[in-house]
């Protein structure tokens, strides 16, 4: 039975309110009981979600995370996997892994400043994998733009219909409440803090201007269509405050409703469905040292279809020998229990030394391969210079562990010792640094590397070979031992490209 399953990601801009929405929705779902602890003190004040030292340290979202709860609607249980992913555009390529393992998706809009640049980034990553979408404008108790502004926004740079399903009786210091279209009912502001403590009006009286406004919304967009929902092409638009619990109810309440249970998954040219025959599921994550005590590594499996029992065996296909599954984990953001059975769009934790990484497909036979997991070629390349040169060793470890999690990609020239570190953006490098030291105690520094870009090489064996015996000093291997062309420019991509055409300079590999 895997209709009671919503496995879905909050995607936004830094800044516009996914964490405090998280913590609002766990709160909701009783996964919590004091939300951002913020009434706490001190250690206990962080987010819940947010574990990382680095990011208490500068409060973003760095590391995808899973939370699950469950939550009834009208004596159906419904269990929410929630993926936390990084807002941060320096950790796009963990953002677009894991949002290869969701359903559906929440996007968070700030009322203030609309669709931001990296909202439209993560919103073109569902798109390419159509996964729906549910619009949540948030923020509204602040001054914030006119909301049909928001909405023709959404409309006109997502391409999206958009189908309003609550409207704001004004907004900032004049907000007076929130009208649900499908109830009628008004959620009001109450006491001295201005929030929704439960007090819902029924036929609540509506200033004259904010009725015309409201009649207008109704009959100016379309009507929500649960097929066109699903299928990408219609987004349903909440309005609400996540700091003061407007509207937070509603939307877990219209991803009970209307988000899709778990949908087919690509495995080259077939979907794989819920109920195909056996067990199978792909590794979308992979996190060391969740627990600094003891060393460990998590890899996050999607599962994808049949029963999953404790102490199954599965075969990884990176590893082509089965692994028995003994200690499954299902994730409370760090709290973590053990799993006796979990079924498909369930979000499991494997605990392994490294057997399991980004890419791999778990499976019973071993015949399935679940694709569309890339890596993307780095936008920045930097030497690592180690400052204690008896620790190679431990560098060499930390690069390859932190690799395999999708924080950087590492490349091994053929010709000079450094490694040579690949990110997207800046904010991984300074990851890079806390962690070596915080996890690995290995003190190192980044210094600037010849080269640009890094371009996968495909094509025949012997091809290969001649192109590496011509192009030494600019060739590496990465950490699968697969060969990189590493370019001092675009230019020097394109001028190698046209000398070689047997050849292909891929910017994605498949992992």
């Amino acid at each position: 039975m895997t209709s009671n399953r919503r496995t879905f990601a909050i995607i936004s801009h830094p800044d516009a309110g996914k964490t405090t929405l998280t913590e609002k929705l766990l709160l909701q779902g009783g996964a919590i009981h004091l939300a951002g602890q913020v009434k706490a003190r001190g250690d206990a004040r962080r987010a819940r979600s947010d574990w990382m030292k680095i990011e208490q340290q500068r409060g973003i979202s760095v590391t995808s995370s899973v939370m699950t709860f469950e939550k009834d609607f009208d004596g159906e249980t419904i269990t929410f996997n929630l993926l936390d992913t990084p807002g941060h555009e320096d950790f796009s390529e963990d953002t677009y892994r894991t949002l290869t393992a969701v359903d559906s998706a929440i996007m968070v809009i700030d009322a203030a400043k609309g669709i931001e640049p990296q909202t439209l980034k993560l919103f073109e990553v569902c798109r390419l994998r159509s996964v729906p979408i549910i619009t949540f404008v948030n923020k509204v108790d602040r001054e914030g733009r006119d909301a049909f502004e928001t909405l023709d926004e959404v409309a006109d740079k997502l391409a999206l219909d958009v189908s309003p399903q609550m409207w704001p009786i004004g907004m900032g210091g004049l907000f007076e409440g929130l009208l649900d279209f499908r109830t009628g009912l008004v959620a009001r502001p109450e006491g001295g803090s201005k929030e929704f403590l439960g007090k819902r009006e029924a036929d609540a009286a509506i200033p004259e201007n904010y009725a015309e406004e409201i009649e207008l919304a109704k009959v100016g967009y379309p009507e929500f269509d649960l097929e066109a929902y699903r299928n990408g092409d219609l987004t349903p638009v909440y309005f609400g405050s996540a700091l003061k619990n407007f509207g937070v109810e509603e939307l877990i309440t219209a991803i009970a409703d209307f988000a899709p249970p778990p949908r087919p998954q690509p495995a080259g040219e077939e979907l794989i469905d819920t109920d195909h025959g056996e067990v199978t599921g792909f590794i979308f994550k992979v996190q060391a040292n969740m627990d600094p005590n003891h060393r460990d590594r998590i890899a996050f499996m999607r599962q994808v279809s049949g029963t999953f029992k404790r102490g199954m065996k599965l075969t990884p296909s990176g590893l082509g020998k089965p692994i028995a599954v003994h200690s499954p984990i299902l994730f409370f953001a760090q709290d973590r229990e053990i799993a006796d059975t979990a079924e498909p769009g369930d979000i499991i934790g494997i605990p392994n030394h490294g057997t399991l990484r980004v890419g791999d497909t778990l499976s019973e036979t071993n015949k399935i391969r679940f694709t569309g997991l890339p890596n993307f070629a780095p936008e920045i390349l930097r030497r690592v210079q180690l400052k204690d040169p008896t620790k190679t060793k431990q560098l060499r470890k930390a690069l390859d562990d932190l690799s395999e999690e999708g924080v950087i990609q590492v490349f091994y020239p053929v010709i000079g010792g450094s490694s040579i570190v690949g990110v997207v953006g800046q904010l991984q490098l300074d990851v890079l640094i806390s962690r070596l030291s915080a996890e690995y105690k290995v003190d190192a520094a980044l210094e600037a590397s010849p080269f640009a870009t890094a371009r996968w090489i495909k094509g025949s064996d012997a091809a290969k070979d001649a192109f590496e015996k011509f192009n030494q000093g600019n060739i590496a291997h990465d950490r699968d031992g697969d060969l990189v062309f590493m370019a001092k420019s675009a230019w020097d991509v394109g001028y190698q490209q046209e000398k070689n055409p047997e050849l292909t300079f891929s910017a994605t590999k498949e992992r």
